[in-house]
Formats: structure tokens, C-alpha cells, sequence
């Protein structure tokens, strides 16, 4: 049920979002020490998702990026991103994507990432974890990466790094093999299809993640801070496809 309700609201926000995507769009900042963009669909998306919530889920909580939060201390609670990368969508680039969580006491249950532009969608409930788009419907699974040494790791940008924890981010990344910026939220579910195998973040929102951590551990990985505790709520995160590898590098991370 839910499942088809998540895809109710990923068809919502690909009405909002998608008529103005590479197209000339007001960009406002929200931040006055930095740059923090917000458009027209990031709003309407979000708007629209609430709707459908409010209408089937009167008694579910919404927690969303560009509005007020609404009963988070419910049992149940939407954790909604209508943009996640809203930098790459104002330089047209499709990276970014649309994020629908369930969190359920305390914890992440079930999690949507959806790229209108591409037609991809990835569905993870923390057991299984599956993609419909092109090519077809298929389930998900992570890849084993045995050393880090032979690891592929993923990162928005290191500018989201405090001093002291950007000195451990480039402990681990000195070692991997391969290593790549500005990705967003198409990192973590190319973890998921088994193409990398970290993404580690800092300074991370609810939004940013939480719709994220049942894709990744349904396909067989691990998210967790860095000291090793449930990231639902965002902070320094760690996304690993093996999870023995994420044991080794949360030994590397520790603060």
C-alpha cells in the first residue's frame, strides 16, 4: 500500500518539478553566509506531496525541506526532499533527485528516489530494495568490495567537511581507488545498484538521507553516522556497500 502511495507522490512532484527543469527559473538563496538555492518547483513539489499526505495520512507528520514541519513526534512520519541537488537542477544537470521517506518510531521503514528526467525510480523497505526505469524492473544489490584500496567513493562536495572531519574524510579517500564529487543523491542509489561502494557526507539533513537508508540496506549495505548510530536524523554519514567495509571505515572516521 504504501509502496503505490509513494509512487502517488513521485508522480506529484514530477508534475511540479519537471516543467522547469532546464528551463530559466528565479533562483532565491535561503542563506545570508553562503548559497542555499530555492526555486518555484523545489516549493510546488513539496506542496503537492503534503497535499496527498494530508488528504490519506491526516494523522502522519511531514518533515520537508521547505516548509514547516508538521507532527514529528508522530508514529509515523514523512520525510520529504522535492530536490535533493538543487544546484545541479538549476545548472540542468540530472543529478538530482526527488526524496519520499517513511520513517516509523524513530527509524527509517521505507524509502523512494526518483529522477523524472531519466525515468528512474528505486524503492527500498530495509529488506529488499528494487528499480523500475529504463530497461526494465530489477532488484537491487550492493557489490563486495573486500579492501578499500580497490573502493569506488562518492561525496557531494568536501566543502561540506567541518576542519577536523574533512582531515578524516581525506584519511579514507586517500586510499580508495577511485574517487568522485557533486553526485547528490544519485550517489547513494549507484551504491545501491552495486557501482560504488561509499558515499560519505557531513553536515547531512533528515530529507537528505532518510529516504535514502532502507534503499541501501534493502539492496544489502549499510548508512550510519560515524559513530556507527542510526543516521535517520542526518550528521556525518556513511553509506557502504559491504558492510564489512564499512566496519573498517568507521575505525578510519572516528573522531
Amino acid at each position: 500500500m504504501h509502496l503505490d502511495f509513494m509512487d502517488r507522490l513521485a508522480d506529484a512532484a514530477e508534475a511540479a518539478v519537471l516543467p522547469h527543469f532546464r528551463q530559466s527559473v528565479d533562483v532565491e538563496n535561503k542563506k545570508t553566509d553562503g548559497f542555499d538555492p530555492v526555486t518555484v518547483a523545489d516549493r510546488a513539489a513539496e506542496e503537492a506531496m503534503r497535499s496527498l499526505i494530508s488528504q490519506h495520512y491526516p494523522n502522519h507528520g511531514v518533515l520537508g525541506e521547505e516548509f514547516e514541519a508538521v507532527a514529528t513526534g508522530a508514529e509515523h512520519v514523512w520525510i520529504l526532499d522535492p530536490i535533493d541537488g538543487t544546484r545541479a537542477f538549476i545548472c540542468g544537470l540530472p543529478t538530482w533527485g526527488t526524496l519520499i521517506g517513511l520513517k516509523s518510531n524513530g527509524f527509517a521503514q521505507l524509502g523512494m528516489m526518483t529522477q523524472p528526467f531519466t525515468r528512474e525510480r528505486y524503492f527500498g523497505d530495509g529488506r529488499t530494495a528494487q528499480y523500475n526505469g529504463p530497461g526494465g524492473a530489477a532488484a537491487l544489490k550492493t557489490r563486495t568490495c573486500a579492501k578499500l584500496e580497490d573502493a569506488t567513493l562518492f561525496c557531494t562536495t568536501p566543502q561540506m567537511f567541518s576542519p577536523g572531519r574533512l582531515e578524516k574524510f581525506r584519511t579514507v579517500e586517500d586510499r580508495v581507488r577511485l574517487s568522485r564529487y557533486g553526485i547528490d543523491c544519485y550517489a547513494y542509489v549507484m551504491l545501491a545498484r552495486g557501482l560504488v561502494d561509499l558515499v560519505i557526507e557531513d553536515d547531512l539533513k533528515p530529507y537528505d538521507i532518510a529516504a535514502l537508508i532502507p534503499i541501501i540496506e534493502g539492496a544489502g549495505g549499510r548508512v550510519t553516522t560515524w559513530s556507527g548510530d542510526n543516521a535517520v536524523d542526518g550528521g556525518s554519514i556513511l553509506a557502504s556497500g559491504d558492510p564489512d567495509l564499512h566496519e573498517a571505515v568507521l575505525d578510519l572516521l572516528a573522531l
